[in-house]
């Protein structure tokens, strides 16, 4: 049975930089984990802002439940990186959801049914 669709999250920047891998170890053979552009915002509202999850839940256009959720997944992939030295691949923001919601809280929707993607860790 298939989940309920997914709501659009509002995604307030672009990140610069989608790969990240452990230095001096080559890319090549690194077993990699995707970080969502969901997941990030979720990350930099939270821990780089300092906002409360309600107030982050707000700017996302999510429930605060949803917004847990999302940091718990989120976080447990970066210490999974960080912890097993895996490569770490930020998901870009398709052009056309750049362009609307990059800086401007606009929604951004998500193109993936239920909200996985596949290398949770």
């Amino acid at each position: 049975m298939p989940g309920r669709k997914r709501r659009a999250r509002c995604i307030g920047f672009d990140p610069g930089f989608l790969c990240f891998k452990p230095c001096g170890r080559p890319g090549r053979g690194l077993e990699t984990v995707t970080l969502r552009a969901d997941e990030l915002e979720a990350l930099r509202l939270a821990d780089l802002e300092g906002l409360y999850q309600e107030d982050c839940a707000v700017r996302m256009g999510i429930s605060r439940t949803t917004l847990s959720r999302t940091l718990a997944r989120a976080r447990r992939k970066v210490t999974d990186v960080l912890i097993n030295g895996k490569r770490l691949v930020v998901e870009p923001t398709r052009e056309s959801e750049g362009a609307a919601g990059a800086g401007t809280g606009e929604a951004v929707p998500s193109d993936r049914p239920g909200g996985e993607t596949g290398n949770e860790a």
